[in-house]
This record gives structure tokens, sequence and C-alpha cells, in this order.
């Protein structure tokens, strides 16, 4: 199953984690969509500043602190993926409480981990 992912706070800074993991993601065949604050191209993924009402994702990947996930909450619920993962610095248990109400499972992890140990 290609685990159809969507990047959230996605960069064309090419030393940025958000960066690094849309290039894993296409390296390993995973379909990959992006949302970011500056459009652009990685890895052929556009990075869209616009939320799109995607029907199919399986991951959302988080790039973004606590604070500015506020924003997103209703739309990433609203998106039905079957986990939100939580990398490093955007740890959010506001948000936790959220996915739990809405049978959304998270995990507290690396992303780029992840997809380097197969976990992903």
């Amino acid at each position: 199953m290609n685990k159809k992912t969507l990047v959230i706070g996605a960069s064309l800074k090419p030393n940025r984690y958000s960066n690094f993991v849309v290039q894993k993601l296409v390296s390993n065949t995973i379909d990959t969509v992006a949302f970011g604050l500056k459009e652009g191209v990685v890895a052929g993924v556009t990075i869209n500043t616009e939320l799109v009402p995607y029907d199919d994702i399986h991951t959302v990947t988080l790039y973004l602190n606590p604070k500015n996930q506020e924003a997103y909450y209703d739309y990433i619920v609203s998106l039905k993926p079957m986990r939100v993962i939580f990398n490093p610095g955007t740890e959010n248990p506001e948000f936790y409480k959220i996915l739990k109400e809405n049978q959304i499972h998270f995990e507290v992890a690396c992303s780029l981990v992840l997809l380097s140990t197969n976990q992903y």
C-alpha cells in the first residue's frame, strides 16, 4: 500500500528537514504532496501555498511548531488521515487530544528516521 503523505511546513530551503523528508519520500516511491509558505518544487513535488482538500492522504507529517499548527487543526482532521507524525519540535498535546477524539492515530517520531529504518 502506498502511504500517500502530506508534508505540512514544507520548505524550499535545502538545509531544512522538511525538504529532506520530501526528497526521502520521493526516493522511496511514496506519493507525496506538500504545503508550505512559499510555492516551489522539491524533488518534483510542488509545494502548494493553499490548502488542497485531498481525499486520499494516509499520513500527515508535521514540520510546524505547536503554535503554528493551530490554524491547521480542522484542515488536518478533515483529511481523515490514517496517522499524523509529530516530528521533533512539533510535539503538541492539545492536538493529540483532538486527533484522539477523531480516531486519528498519531506518532511522536522523526519521519526521516522512520523512512531510513523501513518503519514508515
